[in-house]
């Protein structure tokens, strides 16, 4: 849209890059700030609440009367400040929106589910990773098929250099894996006030920072990032992730006042996914994102123990749970684990080292 009015306007200042991303950012931000408290008050009307898991804290029934699929908001301002400020010529835009959509449908049917039923079942695990793999997928099948200079498939390996690979079936499994695995980390992730939504910030800030400079040919001779002509383009997008990702933690905070669901975890994790695969970041995703790493492991470890030994490693999973049940208190989980990210960010952005200058 931008770019259209600039055809009739001639302002060129509306197509700088730096332009674009503070007012995705911002544009965002807003639309999540202006609208979600109509949405709180409408499902709140309607009442139509969060279904809290009866074999969770607690605690966590007191959230019985809290309002869900928060992450229609999420999905919608990153949409619209996507087709404002982006260049919509860009093929790597369309791949995220696909993932975003899709896998925010998938969130969405599951999140009406629970409430149709009122039961914290929602969609059988089965179906869920069976549609989230379809899309998944598709769209893998959809990107590869359409790289034309295979010079730009490449692993790029924190603290070391960039590995040139073949589009093969090592690569595009990899791809599927990063994808169901960042949708679903997310979604474990979100399990307390406000834990989730902070480290998607933080790591699509990081990701955005390396698409900015993708397509520096110049700098990509000292730090170790993919050159991609169309990559830079994305750090408007992910932008317009962390403008919505503030403006839905305006209200996501403890106590909160709206809860995300599977609607906006696996919209968002699906989204860090795919911008990982197109910066050829996987792995630094897997750094960066850490603390969706570090849920997931734990989900795994807990059942894969009682299924062996019939035994608990924690008292409950995910591992804020665990915590949780310790005694911590739900903000000093959360705030520590966006500590945690936060660092884990720095250490990332410290891992595109600087090549040695001959």
């Amino acid at each position: 849209m931008i770019f259209l009015i600039n055809k009739y306007l001639n302002f060129k200042i509306f197509t700088f890059i730096s332009f674009r991303i503070i007012f995705s950012l911002l544009t965002s931000f807003c639309i999540n700030l202006l609208v979600i408290p109509y949405f709180i008050s409408y499902f709140k009307k309607i009442q139509k609440f969060q279904i809290i898991r009866i074999d969770g804290p607690i605690k966590h029934l007191d959230k019985n009367n809290i309002p869900t699929m928060g992450g229609i908001f999420i999905i919608i301002s990153i949409c619209l400040s996507v087709l404002l400020y982006c260049n919509l010529h860009n093929m790597y835009i369309w791949y995220v929106l696909f993932i975003i959509l899709g896998y925010g449908l998938i969130g969405l049917l599951d999140d009406y589910k629970k409430i149709k039923c009122n039961n914290s079942i929602g969609l059988k695990i089965f179906w869920k990773f069976f549609w989230l793999s379809i899309i998944a997928i598709l769209i893998i099948y959809v990107m590869y098929s359409n790289e034309k200079n295979n010079i730009y498939i490449e692993l790029i390996i924190p603290f070391y250099h960039a590995i040139p690979l073949k589009i093969n079936f090592f690569y595009i499994f990899l791809s599927y894996f990063v994808l169901l695995g960042s949708s679903n980390g997310v979604n474990l992730t979100d399990g307390l006030d406000g834990l989730a939504i902070m480290p998607v910030i933080f790591v699509s800030f990081g990701l955005g920072l390396i698409a900015f400079f993708s397509s520096d040919l110049n700098l990509i001779n000292y730090i170790n990032i993919s050159y991609s002509d169309k990559a830079s383009e994305m750090s408007v997008l992910c932008a317009s992730i962390v403008g919505s990702g503030l403006g839905f933690l305006w209200f996501n905070i403890h106590p909160a006042k709206i809860f995300m669901g599977d609607v906006g975890s696996l919209s968002l994790g699906g989204a860090l996914g795919i911008i990982s695969i197109l910066l050829h970041q996987e792995l630094l995703l897997l750094l960066m994102g850490g603390i969706f790493v570090f849920e997931t492991i734990s989900v795994i470890l807990q059942i894969i123990y009682f299924k062996v030994r019939k035994k608990r490693i924690f008292k409950m999973a995910p591992i804020h749970h665990h915590y949780e049940i310790k005694g911590l208190s739900e903000p000093i989980i959360t705030i520590r684990f966006w500590i945690i990210s936060f660092i884990l960010l720095l250490i990332g952005i410290i891992s595109l080292r600087i090549h040695d200058v001959i």
